[in-house]
């Protein structure tokens, strides 16, 4: 049996690590993300379920290192089979006219842009029968989440598209909107809020894989 490969972006913590725990089982997983401790913490969970894992630790907003990811899967595997994308810069919370240029220019580079370089490098590796995952957040319009609301809505926008393109011809794209959950970008976001309110990483992970 040809074995199945699934690539995460945005791994190393919160439904990206949740996302590839629940995958290791049946794929063998790519999990792309910034931070070396996470990562190997994530490697360390991945071997416990049984399954194995290619660590790749780079930034999605560097094009160059993507693309030599993906010829590296392409010249090993040949494909992909699950896509998702789960990497997203958090900007602080703060009114529209006080956002900072820097955290601005950092959302529309990994929310937005390095988003449509992805599906571009990543597209021809799912074929027509692969599937990508996006996760909407629809934070967009509310008060004080100018930068990451925009670029949130603009990235599933953009899936939107390539959802309606690929309907009949594949690969599936499928946009989830997980539950409110525990996670260190909802903590930014809520401190202060009661954790055991939300929902848990893992067990959204398994709903989504099961709506696929």
């Amino acid at each position: 049996m040809t074995q199945k490969i699934a690539l995460i972006t945005g791994a190393s913590r919160g439904l990206g690590a949740a996302m590839a725990e629940a995958l290791a089982p049946t794929h063998h997983i790519i999990a792309v993300a910034r931070t070396t401790g996470a990562l190997e913490d994530l490697d360390d969970r991945i071997q416990a379920l049984g399954g194995q894992a290619t660590l790749a630790l780079m930034d999605i907003t560097n094009k160059d290192a993507m693309a030599q990811l993906c010829r590296s899967i392409y010249d090993r595997w040949g494909k992909i089979d699950i896509w998702a994308h789960a990497a997203v810069h958090v900007a602080p919370l703060t009114p529209a006219d006080h956002m900072g240029s820097k955290d601005w220019e950092k959302s529309v580079a990994c929310n937005l842009t390095a988003t449509g370089t992805l599906i571009s490098y990543i597209a021809p590796l799912l074929g027509a029968d692969g599937t990508a995952i996006f996760f909407d957040d629809p934070a967009g319009g509310k008060k004080f989440f100018g930068a990451y609301g925009a670029t949130k809505a603009a990235q599933i926008a953009l899936a939107q598209s390539w959802q309606a393109e690929t309907h009949k011809i594949g690969p599936k794209v499928k946009i989830a909107t997980p539950d409110p959950m525990s996670t260190a970008t909802r903590g930014r976001f809520f401190p202060g809020e009661d954790r055991a309110l939300l929902a848990d990483p893992r067990a959204q992970a398994k709903t989504i894989l099961s709506e696929l």
